[in-house]
């Protein structure tokens, strides 16, 4: 198919819930039952959407939690690599580990969370790889464990509010 300016292609799911199909007007107003109009939806009733309202529009809550991804991300990389205490490979754990607390540091920032900030903080001091903090291995395999449950905490714990202009774009 030729592409079309500034439209999704037919048949696209980029489509908004609102819009009906071309071809629905052709074949008497219905759609199929893979189609992200609001027929589709309507004909499937509560069983597609999971929950007990079917025509009612799920409204977006006042909030966003960004901080879980990249807290998810450390904390599979800190539990994954426990092993890696005494490797030299553990540098660049290191480095992932300080990135992605800094990241998270900044979402709590955003979210106004500060004692997630405190937290996030003294873990990237902590895993630092150019200045290090002299700490023995057992002492950092218990870290290791203990700070993926903090990211985890955390990633849950920090809500950024949505702003004026997501809420007015939605």
């Amino acid at each position: 198919m030729a592409g079309r300016k500034g439209r999704p292609q037919v048949g696209s799911s980029l489509r908004s819930t609102g819009e009906q199909r071309p071809d629905a007007s052709r074949s008497g107003g219905t759609s199929r039952a893979g189609s992200t109009s609001s027929f589709g939806r309507a004909a499937s009733g509560s069983a597609a959407s999971g929950s007990g309202v079917s025509g009612s529009a799920k409204t977006t809550p006042d909030f966003t939690r960004p901080a879980l991804a990249p807290s998810l991300l450390a904390a599979i990389v800190l539990l994954a690599c426990v092993a890696l205490l005494d490797a030299p490979a553990f540098v660049a754990v290191r480095w992932g580990v300080t990135v992605l607390a800094l990241i998270v540091l900044v979402f709590a920032l955003r979210g106004r969370t500060w004692w997630a900030m405190v937290l996030m903080a003294a873990v990237a001091v902590c895993w630092n790889p150019l200045v290090t903090v002299p700490i023995p291995g057992q002492v950092w395999a218990a870290l290791q464990i203990l700070v993926a449950a903090l990211f985890i905490v955390v990633g849950i714990a920090v809500r950024v509010p949505r702003s004026a202009e997501d809420r007015a774009a939605r």
